[in-house]
């Protein structure tokens, strides 16, 4: 990854100046990938199996296993991130 260009995206400090960015550096199909990638790794942290995950968004079990794994990861900085943000299910 390049340096540089994480320099450039932590300097943004304006929300809709960051959306408009990723809509200027990525296509509409990379961003939603990467909105399900978040999407599932949400589910996932808040406890939802993955059965159901890949019911709910028609995805293969294989992509919700790679979630699974990021989670599983020690010193994971996105489980550090949603265990700031999502409520688990009861």
């Amino acid at each position: 990854m390049d340096l540089n260009l994480l320099e450039a995206i932590i300097s943004i400090d304006d929300i809709d100046d960051l959306k408009s960015f990723f809509d200027e550096m990525l296509t509409q199909g990379e961003l939603e990938d990467l909105s399900l990638r978040w999407k599932l790794l949400k589910e996932l942290q808040s406890g939802m199996t993955q059965r159901k995950i890949a019911e709910k968004y028609g995805i293969s079990l294989c992509k919700i296993t790679r979630g699974s794994k990021i989670l599983k990861k020690e010193n994971s900085v996105v489980l550090k991130i949603l265990n700031k943000t999502v409520t688990p299910i009861d």
